[in-house]
């Protein structure tokens, strides 16, 4: 599974029932502070409320529904600066 999925990508999760959409990337918990790769809502539902979004990781992501939409912007570009953060963050923890 290439790490990260576009946006509106519909996933389902490890041991979830429940569909869930990407619509985001780099959540921040504000409990926590711990990073997540995605922030999802409930799929077909969509976000009806903040606190009703879903924050998680590429690795609990158990089966892939549907793709979002790709092309060059997402690919060549964005995905590079995620995969910086990524670098980043590795040689915080370091």
């Amino acid at each position: 599974m290439e790490k990260y999925l576009p946006i509106g990508t519909v996933v389902l999760l490890e041991g979830g029932n429940k569909r869930l959409m990407i619509i985001g990337y780099k959540a921040i918990d504000n409990e926590t502070s711990k990073v997540y790769d995605y922030v999802g809502c409930a799929f077909p539902e969509g976000t009806l409320a903040s606190d009703e979004n879903f924050l998680f990781n590429h690795d609990s992501i158990y089966q892939i529904h549907l793709s979002g939409m790709e092309n060059d912007e997402e690919f060549l570009d964005f995905q590079d600066r995620l995969k910086k953060i990524d670098a980043e963050n590795e040689e915080k923890d370091d």
